[in-house]
């Protein structure tokens, strides 16, 4: 044993090897304090008076909308609107070439003064032959043949007038008037055209208001119809629409069924919305979306930051006896809001997991800090 190991024996001395032990087994007894449980916001499953809706795709088509078509063939000889103008009821649209057509009133007349001057004729004739009867000098026979001659021409004057009478509608189909007051679109043909009968000139649109169509299932139907404040088939819903690009539409609607059976192969069944148009924002053909309100009262609502999916279902942490969290999974209903309503599952008074649950896990103990439901109202307008 060489002088420097001797040296560290000597200092190494008892006192000083009990401090280095004790001191190690105070490390040691540090490592194995428990952690106090984490601080945990909760609260209790709440009640909220609350209106559901329901969205639905919408067609949207204009209160009136016809298309002008060609009741006549010929040239198209006058066009006197342009497309896109508002045109008010009975205006002047189009004109057809009318020469045939006002030849053909000319001689429907003549025909019909031809057979007004025969029936006249033989209406002196009969006259004659019943002074010539009375006389003994002509059979009653004669008078007969007369009288049937003169039935024959009064029904000549009868089938001239409603050949006239055709001849003059004909004429009249030339000038193509709007059937009701609207907005005027594409016109396809230009002034001498060849039309045939039937050929689409235009269509013309009245869009002071506007019908939504959209399609129900026979469950939500009965839902409606079921509601303790409708209980009737003959509902008037207030509805609301959102426009294609996303931004809602500043007028409340009217909806109804507009069938009174159910689509066989899809099992739905449509209803109608009617919509004012004030300011022709919405065009025939325009789609949309409709919220129906389907359900009122009162229901169970879980906060969005309470809740967590796993494999397509819902979860909560739910506190149960001695603050120890249990996973518990629940159906959720639509979404209103911040909330989920809960359909299944839960019960009011029920408390758990505000948030932070990406944090937590299964059998956990917590310090639990009660939210209020104003505390909950806070945290759903700061996350807008």
């Amino acid at each position: 044993m060489n002088s420097k190991t001797i040296l560290i024996q000597k200092l190494i001395t008892p006192s000083l090897l009990v401090g280095l032990l004790s001191g190690c087994a105070a490390d040691g007894s540090q490592s194995n304090d428990p952690q106090p449980p984490p601080a945990t916001p909760v609260a209790e499953v709440s009640v909220l008076d609350t209106t559901i809706y329901q969205d639905y795709i919408a067609n949207i088509i204009a209160f009136k909308n016809v298309e002008i078509r060609s009741r006549l063939s010929g040239f198209l000889d006058q066009i006197y609107v342009d497309e896109g103008s508002e045109v008010s009821q009975g205006q002047p649209l189009f004109k057809l070439n009318d020469t045939e057509y006002a030849a053909e009133v000319a001689r429907s007349e003549a025909v019909l003064e031809s057979a007004i001057a025969d029936a006249k004729t033989l209406a002196l004739e009969v006259n004659r032959t019943k002074l010539l009867v009375d006389k003994n000098i002509v059979s009653e026979t004669d008078l007969e043949v007369a009288t049937a001659k003169l039935a024959a021409a009064e029904s000549k004057i009868k089938e001239a007038k409603s050949l006239l009478q055709h001849a003059k509608t004909q004429l009249a189909y030339t000038l193509v008037r709007a059937p009701f007051a609207g907005k005027i679109d594409r016109i396809p043909l230009k002034e001498g055209s060849l039309l045939d009968e039937g050929t689409l000139l235009t269509s013309i649109s009245d869009l002071r208001q506007v019908y939504a169509y959209f399609d129900i299932s026979e469950q939500e139907y009965l839902s409606i119809v079921t509601d303790n404040g409708t209980r009737t088939v003959d509902v008037n819903l207030p509805v609301t629409l959102t426009l294609a690009n996303g931004t809602s539409y500043p007028h409340t609607g009217v909806a109804e069924f507009a069938e009174n059976e159910f689509e066989k192969t899809t099992g739905t069944i449509s209803l109608r919305a009617l919509f004012p148009n004030p300011d022709g924002l919405i065009k025939h053909g325009a789609s949309g979306k409709i919220s129906v309100p389907m359900q009122h009262g009162e229901n169970l609502v879980v906060h969005q930051k309470s809740v967590f999916e796993i494999q397509d279902r819902t979860y909560v942490y739910k506190v149960v006896g001695s603050n120890t969290l249990a996973m518990t999974p629940f159906r959720a209903g639509p979404r209103v809001g911040h909330y989920y309503l809960v359909e299944d599952g839960l019960s009011a008074r029920d408390t758990i997991v505000f948030e932070g649950v990406q944090n937590l896990k299964d059998g956990m103990t917590i310090s639990p800090k009660m939210t209020s439901l104003a505390d909950y109202q806070l945290a759903a307008n700061g996350t807008q």
